[in-house]
């Protein structure tokens, strides 16, 4: 019995010792741990921005009418995401953002301040995404892929993929088919056939006489192609503004 009674002491004893132990701990001020959540946040958000996706703005009204961004329009707002391109390249009917090929900057301005301190700043806040990066990104359509030959037109002003036309309920078309007349002559189409090489794409706008793409540059290194390592991802959601927000699907135009 008096063992008994030394046991339960001695444990009781011990069990205050460790509860006036734990209430020896002092937790932080939350102004202490404030600097390291900020640090994993912004870790975190670069992260997603660079490996996941992005939104980006739509500038311009070369996608219309999928994509809204002409001038008195409310600019859409897409979310474009990189994961799928880590295991395949884009596929026809994909709408992509990409960086356009050298001869497509001519018209492109630098985002950027010329004060070096105040471009290390934008450059330093672009990496997670707070501000948009100092590149010619562009919108367009998937129309061909490497291997395949791209041309127009068919009897019907049509777009030939391999010698076939395709459906594509997304194309807006406001001057009519000429046929003979060139593109980028008074709201012509045809364009001779180019050769799409490996490891690049052909991009049309669906706003197809108010477009600038792959038909703009045939006389460029590439032909009017866009290297696959140009793409920075897939637009798959609009997400401003809160009227239009909406998936953008990939909708092939070639014949199945």
């Amino acid at each position: 019995m008096t063992h008994h009674s030394e046991s339960s002491a001695d444990s009781g004893d011990r069990g205050t010792g460790r509860r006036g132990r734990r209430r020896g701990k002092k937790q932080r001020p939350f102004w202490q741990e404030l600097p390291v959540l900020v640090v994993i946040a912004a870790v975190i958000a670069a992260l997603l921005v660079n490996f996941v996706g992005r939104p980006y703005v739509i500038p311009s009204e070369s996608m219309e009418p999928t994509l809204h961004g002409c001038a008195g329009c409310t600019g859409d707002r897409i979310y474009v995401e990189k994961l799928s391109y880590y295991w395949g390249d884009p596929k026809p009917g994909d709408v992509v953002v990409f960086v356009g090929p050298p001869s497509w900057n001519d018209t492109y301005q630098s985002t950027r301040s010329h004060n070096s301190v105040v471009r290390g700043v934008q450059n330093f806040f672009s990496f997670f995404g707070l501000v948009p990066p100092d590149e010619n990104d562009l919108v367009k359509r998937v129309i061909a892929v490497g291997g395949q030959t791209v041309q127009c037109c068919d009897a019907q002003g049509r777009v030939l993929v391999d010698g076939k036309p395709g459906d594509e309920p997304y194309a807006r078309y406001t001057i009519p088919y000429t046929p003979g007349q060139t593109f980028g002559v008074g709201g012509g189409r045809e364009f001779a056939p180019i050769k799409v090489p490996d490891g690049n794409i052909w991009v049309m706008g669906d706003n197809r006489n108010n477009s600038r793409d792959s038909r703009a540059h045939t006389s460029d290194d590439l032909h009017g192609t866009v290297p696959v390592s140009n793409v920075r991802g897939e637009a798959v959601f609009k997400i401003w503004p809160p009227g239009r927000i909406g998936p953008v699907r990939s909708e092939s135009p070639q014949p199945k």
